[in-house]
Formats: structure tokens, C-alpha cells, sequence
């Protein structure tokens, strides 16, 4: 009877002698179908080429193989999923509080982070806070978030509509931009202030080298 004795199962392909099957469908290596042939044939061939022979279609019958170079296959394609990871969009929500009668120097504040926030592509939940009697006048936080909006309609939109929870009114703003957009912008952006610091550098550079050459050409004429 069969019996699983654990252990993890590879996602690895079979490749060369770890192939168990006496004949596959061959594809050469620069993707031209070579047809069925004895899984014998197909390994000479890969020595030949001085390359691997990868199982690429196992469920096939029969399984499907490629020659390759296996080695740089792997390294390729984890670079491809590195930078997958590296531009992929992660959802975040930024949370920002206010009150009631916020005066006008803190709202400008307040206003500042949530225009950043949204510019990132980012949600941005806003909270106003009641306490005391200001629970009593839930119109004030209401015309507050509705302003707020308002102010930053260019970059954002509301996504939730203001709703009463507990001593709390909230309202979420969500970004026109995309993750992925502001993403892309902000490494362009940093891309361009990089090239103009260094164009800064070499006019410097060139400067100082021209200051420094004119004394001693003054001193030859003379």
C-alpha cells in the first residue's frame, strides 16, 4: 500500500538523466520543433549542443523537452520575478485625523500630508474626531471632510462617503493615479534630479578647470 512519508515536492523540472521516459517531443533550442524522438537521441543531441535537455510539458504525451541552457533559464527568470516584486502594487491606506474646529494653519497641514499621500497612489482614510458636545453637531465634521475633498478632487476621490462610527466620522479618499503610475513618476522624477545634479557637477568641474588655465596662459603671453 502507498504510503506518503512527507517532505516537500519539487517545482523543479526534470532535466538530462533525472528524465525517466523513453522518448519526448523535442523543441531546439531556438524554439523549432524537431518532433518525437527517443529520449537517447534527445540527450546526445543536448551534449552536442552543450546544453540541457529541460522537461517543459511533463502532462504531454509524450512529455515535451527543450534544449537550453538551464542555468541561465533560472537566473533570467528570477530576475524577471525580482523586479515583478519590485514594481507590483501594494494597496496601503494612510489614515489622517482631524477635529472638528481645526484652525486654518493645521487643516493646511493636515491638507499637505493627504495631497502626498494621494500622490503616492495611496488610499487615505480620514478620521474627525468628536468630543463632547461637538457629537452633537455631526454637520461640522461632515462640511470639514466635504471640503477636504473638495481641495484635493485633482488627486483623489471619494471612495466611502462620510459615515458616523461611534465619536468618529469617516470618510475614505482614494487616488486617481494608479500604484503602479505614481510608482513609475516618482523613479522618473528621481531619474531627472539625478541627471540635473550631475550635469551641475560637470559644469562645476568645467569651470574650475577653466579658472585654473587661465592664469598660466596669462603668464606665457606675458
Amino acid at each position: 500500500m502507498w504510503c506518503y512519508r512527507g517532505g516537500s515536492i519539487s517545482a523543479e523540472p526534470r532535466i538530462n538523466d533525472r528524465i525517466r521516459v523513453p522518448e519526448v517531443r523535442l523543441v531546439g533550442p531556438s524554439g523549432e520543433q524537431v518532433g518525437i524522438v527517443p529520449l537517447a537521441k534527445a540527450l546526445e543531441l543536448a551534449q552536442e549542443y552543450d546544453l540541457d535537455l529541460v522537461e517543459v510539458a511533463a502532462t504531454a504525451r509524450p512529455p515535451v523537452c527543450k534544449l537550453m541552457d538551464y542555468g541561465k533559464f533560472k537566473y533570467e527568470s528570477a530576475m524577471k520575478a525580482r523586479e515583478a516584486r519590485k514594481n507590483q502594487a501594494h494597496t496601503v491606506i494612510k489614515e489622517m485625523k482631524l477635529r472638528p474646529k481645526i484652525d486654518p494653519h493645521d487643516y493646511d497641514t493636515k491638507k499637505g500630508h493627504v495631497v502626498r499621500f494621494l500622490k503616492q497612489g495611496d488610499k487615505v482614510k480620514i478620521t474627525i474626531m468628536f468630543r463632547g458636545r461637538e457629537q452633537s453637531r455631526p454637520e461640522l465634521g461632515f462640511r470639514l471632510l466635504q471640503r477636504l475633498a473638495s481641495d484635493v478632487e485633482e488627486l483623489g476621490f471619494i471612495e466611502s462617503n462620510p459615515k458616523q462610527d461611534g465619536r468618529n466620522m469617516i470618510m475614505v479618499l482614494g487616488p486617481h493615479k494608479k500604484k503602479t503610475e505614481a510608482m513609475a513618476e516618482a523613479r522618473e522624477a528621481q531619474a531627472a534630479r539625478k541627471a540635473e545634479r550631475q550635469g551641475y557637477a560637470t559644469e562645476e568641474s568645467a569651470d574650475a578647470t577653466g579658472d585654473a588655465q587661465a592664469p598660466a596662459e596669462a603668464s606665457s603671453e606675458a
